[in-house]
C-alpha cells in the first residue's frame, strides 16, 4: 500500500524540515481533490482529478492509490466512466493515509 523505501528516499532527498512541510500540504491538496470526486462533474474534470491524485499519490509512495487512479483515469479517457469505482478509490486513500500517518513516526525517527 505504501512504499516506505520511496518515502524514506523522498525525505532524504528534500530534507527532514521540507519533508515535514510536504506531508500536511499533500494531505490538504489531495483531500481538496477527493472532495471533488464526490461531486457531479464532467468526464474531463474527473479524468483531470484522477490524474492529479495519481501523480500526488505516486510522489509520496501511495502506490496502491496511484495504481487505482491510473486505472480510473484510463477508463474515463476510454469513455468507460461508469466502470470507475470512486468509493474504492476514496476508501483506498483514507486507508493509505492512516497507514502512512501511523508509520510516519518511524520514518521521521530514522
Amino acid at each position: 500500500m505504501i512504499d516506505w523505501e520511496h518515502v524514506s528516499a523522498l525525505r532524504e532527498e528534500i530534507g527532514a524540515a521540507d519533508f515535514e512541510e510536504v506531508v500536511p500540504m499533500f494531505v490538504e491538496e489531495v483531500e481538496a481533490v477527493t472532495d471533488q470526486l464526490t461531486e457531479e462533474s464532467t468526464a474531463e474534470a474527473l479524468e483531470e482529478n484522477l490524474h492529479f491524485l495519481k501523480g500526488s499519490a505516486l510522489s509520496l509512495g501511495f502506490f496502491t492509490l496511484s495504481a487505482m487512479c491510473k486505472k480510473g483515469e484510463i477508463a474515463v479517457a476510454s469513455g468507460e466512466r461508469s466502470s470507475v469505482d470512486l468509493t474504492a478509490i476514496l476508501n483506498c486513500y483514507e486507508e493509505s493515509k492512516q497507514v502512512f500517518l501511523d508509520g510516519l513516526s518511524q520514518i521521521i525517527a530514522a
